[in-house]
């Protein structure tokens, strides 16, 4: 996906042992994060990366469970970037295409919708045809309470009132 010379792109900070994000866990992912402003979203979270051999699941190509794992963390920090203390409640995934490995993908994420607690995201994963290989819905629970305090809150501003 192209981006205009003139949006604005934040790096997201990175969550130390985080499995998908952390760049300090030797078996991490180790994916950076960014967003930017959308017309239609709002705002997307994105990243361009490609699944190794440590996610391999069937031969050449990633394994559900790392997709999974992706889409999650994708889903759950972009509702923690609109605001939004997060942990996941459903996270429902369709497998279009099979993900190969060594590919360079795009994954997407956005808050679809906000109901009370309850914030619902989507996300797709793109070969670099365009075509989905993967899309997934979470159901996002808002919960401060759980994160007062804690690292994951100050990284991202969230720290607590004194």
């Amino acid at each position: 996906m192209k981006q205009d010379e003139n949006t604005t792109i934040t790096t997201l900070p990175e969550h130390g042992l985080c499995f998908v994000c952390g760049q300090q866990n030797p078996n991490g992912m180790g994916i950076t994060w960014y967003t930017r402003p959308d017309d239609q979203h709002g705002l997307v979270l994105f990243s361009d990366f490609a699944f190794t051999l440590t996610q391999q699941g069937p031969p050449g190509h990633a394994h559900g469970g790392a997709s999974a794992a992706v889409l999650d963390e994708a889903m759950g920090a972009v509702c923690w970037q609109t605001g939004l203390q997060v942990l996941l409640a459903n996270l429902n995934l369709d497998y279009h295409l099979p993900v190969p490995l060594g590919t360079t993908m795009r994954l997407e994420a956005w808050v679809d919708r906000v109901a009370g607690r309850k914030a619902f995201a989507k996300s797709h994963l793109l070969l670099p045809t365009g075509e989905t290989a993967v899309s997934g819905t979470g159901l996002y629970i808002h919960s401060p309470a759980l994160f007062d305090g804690s690292r994951f809150s100050v990284l991202h501003g969230k720290q607590p009132k004194e």
